[in-house]
């Protein structure tokens, strides 16, 4: 009898895990609310398991329905786009230079994109601010 119990449970596996998936489609570029998520019954190993993790960030590719939500499909809304023109401040010892610069990237408040400097051509990277602005450090 404690074997038949035994083998039971060893053969029942572990529970099912869920996964945070869209609840129908999603473009990229929009922000997920509660009213776009749902849980999906399978394990995705880079994936949300909790909606609050999900609710306010951006969409970077079209997301569709039934497919686990995975970190890489999700980010910080965007501040700095792609081909816009930024205010580029460099930041040593006290000085502070403003440029402006082109955006070679998206990027979220406090994420890193690569920036073009307009004035030398040459290519930086900077982290973003909720403003719009790129710092180099």
């Amino acid at each position: 009898m404690i074997r038949l119990i035994l083998f039971l449970l060893v053969s029942a596996g572990p529970a099912a895990a869920q996964s945070v998936m869209a609840l129908h489609a999603v473009r990229a570029g929009t922000t997920l609310s509660g009213e776009d998520l749902a849980f999906h019954d399978a394990d995705a190993t880079d994936g949300f398991s909790d909606p609050r993790d999900v609710i306010g960030l951006e969409a970077r590719v079209n997301l569709y329905p039934g497919r686990p939500i995975l970190t890489r499909d999700v980010g910080l809304p965007t501040v700095v786009e792609r081909n816009e023109i930024v205010p580029l401040i460099f930041k040593r010892r006290g000085l502070s230079i403003t440029l402006e610069g082109r955006a070679l990237g998206r990027a979220g408040a406090g994420e890193t994109v690569r920036v073009m400097n307009l004035s030398s051509r040459n290519t930086v990277i900077g982290v973003a601010t909720e403003t719009g602005q790129v710092v180099i450090q």
